[in-house]
Parts: structure tokens; sequence; C-alpha cells
């Protein structure tokens, strides 16, 4: 049961990824016939160029640019979420898992995120082995068996046995009753807002205000009240 799980053990977390390159044109050769499989998969009417913008969700091609991260203090009903950002990948994970191993890697912690067990988990373990780094416990799912992966996903937990259709966080968050969290841009827009405007701080405060959302959701499928907004602060 959800209800169970002490919310002080509980690591809420949201990602922001981009394609590694700012265009199809600006691809390396080996690079550009790569992305020409995967874009045949994706999409067959639509040319490569067309398709590259969609780049950023695949691992193999994208990168992280956000990590936010937050975690609840019942004891004073406080929501704190830490936002890292750097145009530097490998920077930017390094800083992460310095943060993660020393606070947040051990048994009794647990990773929430909304699509997270499709998406955020997977995407955060497979970039660190990319940049060369030890995959941290909570990321190193391979054997374990399915109870001791200690991972959370608000759209998992929303199926209650149905796989028929995404869930959006904007729209479970709607249904809530809760603040939407793409009040001002969504994950259509980080691509254009990241290569052409270059407003790496507008993409962070989107990744943490999804973290809110989440956390807030979270306390709605468990019954609880949600974290009062003079009480968020991130840092």
């Amino acid at each position: 049961m959800i209800e169970n799980i002490p919310l002080n053990n509980i690591l809420f977390l949201d990602i922001e990824t981009v394609s590694q390159y700012p265009d199809y044109e600006t691809l390396p050769q080996h690079w550009k016939k790569l992305w020409n499989k995967k874009s045949e998969q994706i999409d067959p009417e639509k040319n490569p160029a067309e398709t590259y913008p969609k780049a950023g969700i695949y691992a193999e091609f994208g990168k992280i640019i956000v990590i936010a991260f937050g975690h609840i203090r019942p004891q004073s009903n406080q929501l704190q979420i830490k936002t890292l950002y750097n145009h530097n990948e490998k920077k930017l994970l390094q800083t992460f898992l310095k943060i993660f191993n020393k606070y947040f890697d051990g048994e009794q912690w647990y990773l929430c995120a909304h699509n997270g067990k499709e998406f955020d988990f997977p995407y955060i373990a497979r970039r660190l082995l990319i940049n060369g780094f030890k995959l941290p416990s909570n990321f190193a799912t391979y054997g374990k068996k399915p109870w001791e992966v200690k991972h959370l996903d608000t759209m998992q937990l929303w199926r209650f046995g149905d796989y028929k259709a995404y869930t959006s966080l904007d729209l479970l968050s709607t249904a809530f009753g809760i603040p939407s969290p793409k009040n001002d841009i969504s994950g259509e827009d980080v691509y254009k807002i990241y290569w052409q405007e270059k407003n790496l701080p507008r993409i962070a405060q989107y990744c943490a205000n999804d973290v809110i959302a989440v956390a807030q959701l979270f306390l709605k499928y468990t019954g609880r009240e949600p974290i009062d907004p003079k009480n968020i602060k991130i840092l």
C-alpha cells in the first residue's frame, strides 16, 4: 500500500531533455544515418529533419539539461525542491550524483515521477552510463525482483490495471484541482526554448513545477492534503 510509505522517504523528481544537436543538419554523418533509421520507426511519412525535434526523448540521441527533485518534510509540512541545470550534461549529472549519493541513495528511499518508469528513471540511468558514471543502487534495477525496485509512478498508479491510454500530468492535475505545471510552457516547447531562445532557466522553472505537481498528486492519491504553496521552497 502506497499509503504506508513514509513521505520523508520519497524523492519526487523530473527531468528535461533535448537533442544533442540543434537540428538535423548539424548531426555528424554517422549520427544522421542512425537517426534516419529511428525516424522511419517514429513516422515514416515525415523526413528525418521533421522528426528530429523528438530526438530528445531518446537517451541515445538526447541529453539531460535539467534535473529537479524534492522531498516532503512531514513535520513542517514543507516541500523542498532542488533544481539543477547545465548545458554540459556530464557536469549536471556529476552534481546530481554528488547530492543523490550523499542524501537519497539507500534502501529506505523511493523515487517518484510521472511516467517515471518509462521515461525519467531509465533515461537517467542510460545517460549516467553513457557519461561513464556508476549507477546508484536506486537506478540499478537489473536482476532485482519487482518489489525490490523502489520506483513509484503517478501515471501507472492511476491506471488501476487499465493500459489503454497515456494520462498526462496536466490532465490529472486539473482533475484533482492542483495548479497545472503547464501554465507557461509544455514539454513540446522545450526543444524550441532551449535551442532557439537559449532560455535554460525558464525550462528549469517548468521542471520544478512538474515536481510540485507530482508531489501534490501523490498526496491526493494517498488521501492527504496538498502542501500549502507558501510551504514550497525551490532552492
